[in-house]
């Protein structure tokens, strides 16, 4: 049965959830949470959202990954827990809003290569917006072996370069090829 979603919010968005430490890698230093589904229904995609807001009181801007069942988890950096006072175990609350604007992804230095090199594919991938940028990216990093991550950034300036603006095939929800999903968390 499909999950029911209501109609995003312009609004901010209010929740409450507890931290965890992920079970691997063994020595995360960092935590995460799930966003329960009535939060995450009221984003604007059920794929990756980069919101701004407050996190136990502090302020932060982080891109929230689709947990690959219809909502959304966040990893929580070393610094902003320290700063929010805030450990494994605990619940905190939250308010976010998704950023009106993408922020521009970091490129990893081997497509930035890759596109470097061929002109018509770097041209496609300044007109694109940053969120396709993003996706590519994720595409291209998702591949488990080197050859395969090297054979995607070939195929990805290839088809940059052919004009092509969106990864193939990509479910940016995890939902139908299970790409993403939030860590387990540790006992």
């Amino acid at each position: 049965m499909a999950r029911k979603t209501s109609a995003p919010s312009p609004g901010p968005v209010r929740f409450r959830a507890r931290l965890a430490r992920p079970l691997r890698p063994a020595d995360a230093d960092w935590t995460f949470l799930v966003l329960p589904a009535a939060a995450s229904a009221r984003l604007p995609s059920r794929g990756q959202v980069s919101v701004a807001g407050t996190f136990a009181g502090q302020p932060f801007q982080a891109t929230l990954q689709p947990d690959g069942k219809g909502g959304h988890w966040l990893k929580v950096e070393p610094a902003l827990a320290a700063a929010a006072g805030v450990a494994a175990g605990q619940e905190v609350a939250l308010e976010i809003a998704p950023l009106e604007q993408e922020p521009e992804p970091e490129v990893p230095e081997d497509l930035e290569r890759a596109l470097a090199a061929q002109s018509r594919a770097l041209a496609t991938w300044r007109d694109i917006t940053a969120a396709a940028r993003r996706d590519w990216i994720h595409w291209i990093s998702s591949g488990k072996k080197a050859e395969t991550r090297a054979r995607r950034i070939a195929s990805a300036c290839d088809m940059l370069a052919k004009g092509k603006r969106r990864a193939c095939c990509f479910d940016r929800s995890g939902i139908y090829s299970k790409a993403f999903a939030a860590p387990e968390p540790a006992p």
